[in-house]
């Protein structure tokens, strides 16, 4: 790691399990001043807490409850977090959902969208002016990290259908994996994005990989089928499931560059498709966010 005792604050782990969790452990170790993480099960964090003490007792590690679906649960942890950290050197959007069934959130979105996309870029938006104050302090080294994944290519067609988003999105043929490719593409354009409007953060998006995490196992077995087959051989551990985005905190920032894509471990992509090139949908989707989440501003 590259980051001095005193300016790592990483957060927004969904530590409470899965590479979230053990990304949490193996930070400690390098002996940050803070990590927090949020998530949505107190029982669960009290279990990577107790981990974490155990790997290096003299760390601090907080606990935040949110439900990254629920807008004003969001809104209330942003809050927070901005009023009561001095600095914030690192922001990670890891927790998601992958393929569940179509809904709706509490606030009327496409449950992919709302927790993959919306509920980031809410806390996003709110820590932003703590991670620009920050990125002025002397030495300062700020990361947005989006983690994405490869599925951002199996999208409706053009990508995100933004006159859709706030309905269920049922499709015939399969509907949960294009509602989440649409998602995990927003996190990527969204990662592009931040990074031509903010120079002064170094903001880019990653993926784990396929990892063997509840995200996979819990799904039923077309679904794992339908992923583990084009995977044979390359689906990951928990634990290395956690290396790209350890790296993506640690490594050196001249070797990172601003809003591109990079697979495991620190590989710069070269995929695209042709939503993922079009400037014009990142346009798009920054001003549909900024105008869905003005009530929560």
């Amino acid at each position: 790691m590259t980051h001095p005792a005193d300016k790592l604050y990483p957060l927004n782990f969904p530590g409470t399990a899965g590479v979230g969790a053990g990304t949490v452990v193996e930070l400690v170790r390098h002996k940050p001043a803070h990590i927090l993480f949020t998530g949505r099960k107190a029982k669960s964090a009290a279990a990577t807490i107790a981990s974490a003490k155990a790997a290096a007792p003299d760390v601090q590690v907080t606990f935040i409850e949110v439900d990254l679906a629920n807008l004003a649960s969001v809104k209330a942890a942003g809050d927070k977090m901005a009023a009561d950290l001095p600095r914030l050197d690192v922001l990670v959007c890891n927790a998601g959902i992958m393929a569940v069934p179509a809904g709706l959130s509490k606030d009327g979105y496409e449950i992919h969208f709302a927790t993959n996309h919306l509920g980031h870029a809410l806390l996003t938006y709110k820590l932003l002016p703590l991670l620009l104050h920050t990125a002025d302090l002397e030495s300062s080294d700020v990361r947005i990290i989006l983690v994405t994944s490869t599925a951002w290519r199996g999208t409706p067609p053009g990508g995100i259908v933004f006159d859709k988003v706030k309905t269920k999105q049922e499709m015939a043929v399969l509907g949960r994996w294009l509602r989440y490719g649409q998602s995990k593409l927003a996190n990527m354009i969204f990662a592009r994005e931040l990074a031509a409007r903010y120079p002064k953060i170094l903001s880019f998006s990653i993926t784990p990989g396929v990892v063997s995490t509840g995200l996979v196992t819990d799904l039923g077995l077309a679904d794992r089928a339908l992923i583990y087959l084009p995977n044979i051989g390359k689906v990951k551990t928990p634990e290395e499931g956690t290396h790209n985005l350890l790296w993506a905190i640690g490594a050196p920032q001249k070797d990172i560059k601003r809003g591109v894509f990079y697979e495991p471990v620190g590989r710069l992509s070269t995929m695209e498709t042709k939503p993922s090139k079009d400037p014009e949908l990142g346009k798009k989707l920054w001003d549909w966010t900024e105008t869905e989440l003005r009530p929560w501003a």
